[in-house]
């Protein structure tokens, strides 16, 4: 049966090597994610011809109601989802883990731009698609995302794709003198965390402790996929981003940046740093990360869309739901967005007793 055994050591090497080489490969479905996610389970389920690997899916599988689990693909499948029938076995493969975990839903949700009539074939096959009608509360991953190509040779070139402002915010960060370095340290990291901590404040957003970067950074620690970025002004540190390299993407996963200095505009030095790996690298994208609101009023939109003007936003296909227990899934999409509702006004009332001037001290380590 194609359930992954871990201790087969060729094997998990075998999978691995499938899924890192894979035209569809995507770092959520690493290995490697599943030590990022604490408190999740996982568990990876794949097909073969002629004694290869040639389709995969990595399941993170957690409790969510009493006994009863749910399991998420995140960016899953790892094959061509144009292949219906592959997806449709691939599923199949995953039905011992929904009996022995007692799940009664699996949700996957493919890095594709949207095509409605692939949508409507799959919802002949019986799953459930999600996108229309559900805002930033009742999905997981946001619908739309950045993308910017990089089909130039160098940075340089690249750049008259930017919007004018954009271009004038990268140059003018270099004549104030903001310098940008990476590394896989953990001091860097505890400086982007710190970072992280204020941006989450003053945005009033709900943010991930510090153990789960350096889960991400150890996770990932004996390969060049994941650097940290920081960019700093006469030895203050002013932004911070965590950037991982995956298949024929770079994706900018993590930002963060201080309140002090923004007229240096140090976020945009950071990102043409990070665009210039991904153009070394190979990269065929650079992935800014979703967007909820397509609207320049708002700053995280203004922001990605500067260099993203040709590109626009790329709205993703949505959410696939294969429902295992109808009873539960639907309490379940009721329940969980009006979670996360309470969850983000939480976050939004405890922000606004934080002052912000304490924000700006520096913390001291311990």
């Amino acid at each position: 049966m194609p359930i992954l055994n871990h201790s087969d050591l060729k094997k998990v090497e075998e999978y691995q090597n499938f899924v890192r080489t894979s035209p569809y490969a995507n770092a959520t479905q690493d290995l490697a994610w599943e030590k990022v996610k604490e408190g999740w389970t996982g568990e990876q389920v794949y097909l073969e011809e002629n004694g290869k690997i040639v389709a995969a899916m990595s399941l993170i599988i957690r409790r969510v109601l009493g006994n009863f689990s749910l399991m998420y693909a995140p960016r899953a499948p790892i094959c061509d989802f144009h292949d219906k029938e592959m997806v449709k076995r691939l599923l199949e493969e995953a039905k011992p883990l929904a009996k022995k975990y007692h799940a009664f839903l699996l949700r996957f949700d493919p890095e594709l731009p949207r095509l409605p009539e692939l949508e409507e074939e799959y919802r002949q096959m019986g799953l459930r698609v999600r996108n229309d009608g559900c805002d930033k509360f009742d999905l997981i991953q946001p619908r739309y995302n950045m993308i910017l190509k990089l089909d130039e040779p160098t940075f340089e070139e690249l750049m008259p794709h930017f919007s004018e402002k954009t271009r004038y915010n990268i140059r003018l960060s270099a004549r104030k003198g903001v310098t940008v370095h990476w590394s896989r340290s953990e001091e860097d990291l505890k400086k982007f965390f710190e970072l992280y901590e204020i941006t989450a404040v003053r945005d009033h957003i709900g943010h991930r402790p510090y153990e789960y970067f350096k889960r991400m950074l150890h996770a990932y620690e004996n390969s060049d996929l994941l650097r940290i970025y920081i960019a700093e002004h006469e030895g203050e540190a002013l932004s911070g981003a965590i950037c991982i390299h995956y298949g024929n993407k770079t994706w900018y996963i993590y930002g963060a940046s201080s309140n002090n200095k923004r007229n240096l505009m140090p976020n945009y030095a950071m990102q043409a740093e990070m665009i210039k790996w991904g153009i070394e690298n190979g990269s065929e994208i650079y992935d800014f990360g979703g967007v909820f609101i397509l609207d320049k009023t708002n700053g995280l939109y203004k922001f990605k869309e500067g260099f993203c003007r040709r590109e626009g936003a790329t709205e993703f296909i949505g959410e696939f739901d294969q429902v295992y227990n109808p009873l539960l899934y639907t309490g379940f999409a009721k329940i969980l967005p009006q979670i996360q509702r309470l969850r983000a006004k939480k976050n939004h009332h405890e922000d606004r007793k934080v002052q912000q001037p304490k924000q700006q001290e520096p913390k001291k380590e311990n």
